[in-house]
């Protein structure tokens, strides 16, 4: 099994380059999913998130309302750096049970050639790197990805906010290494992503042609 983690900021790209990747056979695994299913009401993560931001943040289930949690975790970088302090060490544990082969002989589970794992906190993420073969950035210039994100209904200051919490596009691309350039915005990310798996014979020559 090779694993691959596909970083990118706001509007990059990354998740389309996930997708397209899953569609081609990969075990797609989005970690702001993961991170969604982990909010368990009543769980010790979620009590120690609405400590730290408030019990606004609580759903009506006694979940976590993400949106509410959103909107103050992204609010400054330190609030991003304090709910990812509380949530990735609960995360990088549920993320290896997935990578890692089991320690048990007696288990048997599936194996897929290529497994992706889209990163949306790059720059908070880098203790678990060493769980992934390669790292891929997917990278557009910052005025590129405000204009994409409002063209898809985001608020213009919602994205400015975010993007503040982001690295830069030279320090995400520092992290990687391989960096894929979607500035275009067209299917040239298709062809970057099939040249990839071409490279590392995770696909079949005739199968990059199709």
């Amino acid at each position: 099994m090779y694993s691959a983690f596909v970083i990118g900021n706001i509007a990059s790209g990354k998740s389309c380059a996930t997708r397209y990747l899953e569609q081609r056979g990969a075990l797609r695994i989005d970690l702001d999913a993961m991170a969604k299913d982990l909010y368990v009401p009543g769980s010790q993560l979620v009590l120690n998130i609405a400590e730290r931001f408030g019990y606004d943040v609580l759903a009506p289930d006694g979940g976590i309302d993400t949106r509410e949690l959103a909107r103050v975790a992204f609010a400054t970088p330190e609030d991003s750096a304090d709910l990812n302090a509380l949530v990735h060490p609960v995360l990088i544990e549920q993320l290896s049970l997935r990578l890692l082969p089991p320690l048990c002989c007696t288990v048997t589970a599936p194996d897929p050639e290529l497994v992706v794992v889209e990163v949306s906190v790059a720059s908070a993420f880098t203790d678990a790197f060493g769980l992934a073969d390669e790292i891929i950035a997917i990278t557009a210039p910052l005025d590129v990805r405000r204009e994409r994100a409002i063209e898809r209904g985001m608020d213009g200051l919602a994205f400015d906010e975010r993007a503040s919490c982001q690295p830069s596009e030279e320090e995400l691309c520092a992290l990687a290494q391989v960096v894929i350039d979607n500035t275009a915005g067209d299917d040239s990310l298709f062809s970057s992503l099939d040249q990839w798996l071409a490279d590392r014979h995770l696909l079949s020559a005739q199968e990059v042609t199709q």
